[in-house]
């Protein structure tokens, strides 16, 4: 019988997959990283399980648990890659998703953009029902009507529907009924009820949160699968878990029934991770920081604990406002996210400012140093011209990076436009990322009411 006592860390990163291997015996581990595979990131997560094991001279069949971490639901809401949604609500609220709250996140501006909600108008129908605040029933729900509409929405190639009652929290019984309805005219349709999802007040944040849930129940679904095969595949029998934006794990079947859990999944880990080693080397308060190489997150630790919040804000407009992206209500590790990260492209803008970021290179085709095919200068570009990294050893000497190709690429599109040398271009772009990922960090700190000079900074992720 094989002896089970090693387990297994695996986070997908924007650039990097990392993976690390330990032995719960003896407390040696090895770790892994390698290019994250955009296309399919189960890949590169089988990739750097079957090397790092290689190296550390272990069977698959050895890994009592594999712990998971991904950004897989928060790059899919961002770059709108979920699944085709409609919204069922009641009638008269349709447009709560859009309409939002009363308070502006930036008071006087007149040209103020609301964020944009992953159902559009049209796909967002109003449902005659009603239940009232003490759950009991004002208007039956009209089964004719969600029966006629299940049969038009799977036949216009509707993908998933949320659905979300007014005051379904006290009584779920309408949300249950259609989506009974639902899944029994339009089998293949993909349903997620508020009451389900997110079971308390507060009809906007309740809404919003159950569409982002079916909105990636699929995606987070077939990319869970194929891991799983492909785990299965090396010989892996023993325990695979989740990493929960909260800091708890979850299984397979847990985390796709209720995909939206996964926001922040790898960045809480990391927190965590910040919270332990602070807590060994004597420091109850600490600020940690994890630059990768498509973000930095920044997170407040105090008085041993990272901050919770129970609600989240994904896709914001504005980086830095409160109020501006769409949210999310579940509990969260609270971190503030900001697109700087080795991978962030640095460009000379129309008034003939340098800019670094939010735009990234990620991983395919990545930094011009990296010889994939990139073509715009990055923070990994300029730090391997000022000599923060070898040239001839990157990636664990699997990687070499081309020092021409990035003297080349910042010269002709920093340099020249500036009117500086290489170096003092490169300067430029590292200083700048240093200096808004600082700026982020004070501001994170500052709206919890905590003095960030007083707080030591843990920082890990190696810009990549």
């Amino acid at each position: 019988m094989t002896t089970k006592h090693y387990r297994v860390g695996a986070d997908i990163g924007g650039t990097f997959t990392d993976l690390i291997v330990v032995d719960d015996q003896s407390g040696a581990f090895a770790i892994g990283k390698v290019l994250t595979t955009p296309e399919d990131p189960s890949l590169a997560v089988e990739e750097a399980l079957e090397q790092t094991l290689a190296s550390f001279g272990v069977a698959a069949a050895q890994v009592r648990h594999l712990i998971h971490g991904t950004t897989l639901v928060t790059n899919a809401m961002i770059e709108r890659k979920g699944a085709k949604t409609a919204l069922l609500a009641t009638q008269g609220f349709r447009d709560s998703v859009e309409i939002g709250r009363e308070n502006r996140y930036e008071l006087y501006d007149l040209m103020l953009e609301q964020p944009r909600p992953l159902t559009p108008r049209h796909l967002r129908f109003d449902v005659p029902q009603r239940t009232l605040s003490d759950g009991s029933t004002y208007e039956e729900l009209d089964t004719d009507y969600v029966e006629k509409l299940a049969r038009e929405l799977a036949d216009n190639g509707i993908e998933a529907v949320a659905i979300a009652f007014l005051h379904s929290f006290t009584n779920p019984e309408a949300e249950r009924a259609a989506r009974a309805i639902v899944q029994q005219v339009a089998p293949d349709l993909r349903v997620s009820i508020s009451s389900d999802v997110v079971p308390e007040i507060r009809e906007f944040e309740r809404a919003s949160t159950t569409i982002a849930n079916v909105y990636v129940q699929d995606l987070v679904e077939r990319y869970l699968r194929g891991l799983e095969n492909r785990l299965h595949a090396l010989g892996f029998t023993g325990n695979f878990y989740l990493m929960l934006s909260s800091g708890g794990i979850a299984t397979v079947d847990t985390t796709i029934q209720f995909p939206v859990r996964l926001l922040e999944s790898g960045p809480a880990a990391g927190a965590l991770a910040a919270q332990a080693y602070g807590l060994a080397a004597g420091h109850e308060s600490l600020i940690s920081f994890d630059m990768g190489g498509t973000t930095a997150k920044i997170c407040v630790i105090d008085q041993g604990k990272p901050l919770i919040a129970h609600e989240f804000e994904v896709d914001r407009i504005y980086r830095f406002k409160k109020g501006s992206g769409l949210p999310i209500k579940i509990p969260v590790i609270e971190l503030i996210e900001i697109g700087t990260g080795g991978g962030s492209i640095a460009r000379v803008d129309a008034l003939g400012l340098l800019k670094v970021g939010p735009d990234s290179s990620g991983a395919d085709p990545g930094p011009v140093c990296y010889g994939r095919g990139g073509e715009e200068p990055t923070v990994t570009d300029a730090n391997l011209i000022l000599g923060y990294l070898d040239p001839g050893y990157f990636l664990g000497g699997r990687m070499s990076l081309d020092l021409a190709k990035a003297r080349q690429v910042i010269k002709a599109k920093i340099a020249d436009k500036l009117g500086l040398s290489v170096e003092e271009a490169a300067w430029g772009i590292h200083q700048i990322a240093n200096e808004n990922m600082a700026n982020a960090a004070r501001v994170h700190a500052l709206e919890r009411g905590k003095d960030p000079r007083r707080f030591p900074l843990f920082a890990f992720g190696g810009a990549g």
